[in-house]
C-alpha cells in the first residue's frame, strides 16, 4: 500500500477512536460526585486526604518537523511534545492535555494547557472544599504534583529544599506516594503502547492524534475485564518502591519528565493550606504499607520518620 493511504487509514482510525470512546465514555468530563470519589480512593489506597488526582507531564519523542526551528527542540537534545496528564488513584487518566512544545520548560506549559486554565477559572466541577478526616480544618481539594508545578489552591507540591523539618519531610514523602501513581501510570501506557518509547516518524498534528487514541485505549483496557492482561499484581509500584512490572519492561526508561515548569511562587493561603496537611499528618495515628529488606511491613505511629 502507498504511504498516503497507510497514512489516512491511521489517522482516521485515530480520530475515530477518539470519538467514539473518549469524550461519550472514557475521558469525558468530571462530575462534582465523581472527583470526590477519586478523592475517597486516594485516602483509602495512598493515605492521602482530599486528594482528586495525580498531575505530571511527559515528552513524547518525535521526528524533527520541517520549518520548525527550535520550538520542538528540548534540553536532552531532542524534539518533542509534551503529554499533560492527570490520572485517578486507579492509573485512568481523567485530564490530557497533548502537543505543547518541547523546549517549553520554564513556564507555561500548564497555564497554557486546556484543563490549566479551566482549574484556574474554576470550571472542572471540583468540589467545595472540604474537612480533612477527623479534623475540623477545612482544605480545598487538589491533585498532587512534583516540584515542578507551582503550589495553588489546587495543586498541592512537596516542600523544597533538603534540610526538612520533621514535619515536612513526613508531608512530602505522603505526598510522594500520592503522586508516584501518575508515574506507574505513564510507565504502563509507555510499556503497553511501545511507539511512545521510540521516536515517532509523523508530523506533530498526527502524533496528537495518535497519543489521544493511545490514552483512551489505555483507560478502556484499565476499565474492562482485560485489566488482569493489560496490568497484572505487580506491574505497578508496590509501597514506596521502584519495583513495578513496567520498569523492567522499558529498562527502567518511561516517558522523560517535562522537568521545571514555573517559579513556584504561591500564596500565603496556599503555603497556609499545605501546612494544615502537613500537620494532619503527624497528629494523628496512621498506618502505612512499606517495604524493609525485601518484607513488605505495616507501620503504624506518630512519629515515623
Amino acid at each position: 500500500m502507498g504511504l498516503t493511504s497507510i497514512h489516512n487509514i491511521i489517522y482516521n482510525t485515530c480520530k475515530t477512536i477518539w470519538a467514539v470512546l473518549a469524550a461519550p465514555i472514557y475521558l469525558n468530563k468530571i462530575t462534582e460526585s465523581k472527583w470526590k470519589v477519586n478523592a475517597k480512593d486516594f485516602f483509602t489506597l495512598w493515605n492521602f486526604s482530599n486528594c482528586i488526582g495525580a498531575l505530571d507531564g511527559k515528552h513524547i519523542t518525535v521526528q524533527a518537523p520541517p520549518n520548525s526551528g527550535s520550538l520542538f527542540y528540548n534540553y536532552k537534545n531532542s524534539f518533542n511534545i509534551v503529554l499533560l496528564a492527570a490520572c485517578d488513584a486507579n492509573y485512568i487518566f481523567t485530564l490530557i492535555d497533548i502537543g505543547a512544545y518541547g523546549s517549553q520548560s520554564d513556564g507555561g506549559i500548564f497555564k497554557e494547557s486546556i484543563f490549566g486554565r479551566a482549574m484556574e477559572s474554576n470550571n472542572l466541577n471540583i468540589p467545595p472544599d472540604d474537612y480533612i478526616p477527623a479534623t475540623n480544618v477545612k482544605i480545598p481539594y487538589a491533585v498532587v504534583a512534583d516540584e515542578a508545578f507551582p503550589l495553588k489552591k489546587f495543586i498541592m507540591r512537596p516542600y523544597p529544599g533538603r534540610q526538612l523539618t520533621h514535619k515536612k519531610r513526613i508531608f512530602n514523602y505522603r505526598l510522594s506516594r500520592a503522586r508516584r501513581v501518575i508515574e506507574n501510570a505513564f510507565g504502563i501506557l509507555t510499556a503497553r503502547w511501545r511507539i511512545l518509547k521510540h521516536n515517532i516518524n509523523a508530523h506533530p498534528k498526527n502524533v496528537d492524534v495518535m497519543v489521544q487514541a493511545i490514552v483512551v485505549l489505555h483507560n478502556f483496557c484499565k476499565t474492562h475485564s482485560s485489566n488482569a492482561q493489560y496490568c497484572p499484581p505487580g506491574y505497578t509500584d508496590v509501597g514506596d518502591q521502584d519495583n513495578g512490572g513496567w520498569r523492567i519492561d522499558l529498562n527502567n526508561e518511561p516517558l522523560p519528565s517535562v522537568g521545571r515548569l514555573s517559579a513556584n511562587i504561591a500564596s500565603r493561603q496556599n503555603y497556609d493550606i499545605r501546612d494544615a496537611m502537613a500537620d494532619y499528618f503527624v497528629s494523628l495515628p496512621w498506618q502505612i504499607d512499606c517495604v524493609f529488606r525485601g518484607k513488605k511491613i505495616l507501620l503504624t505511629g506518630l512519629n515515623f520518620e
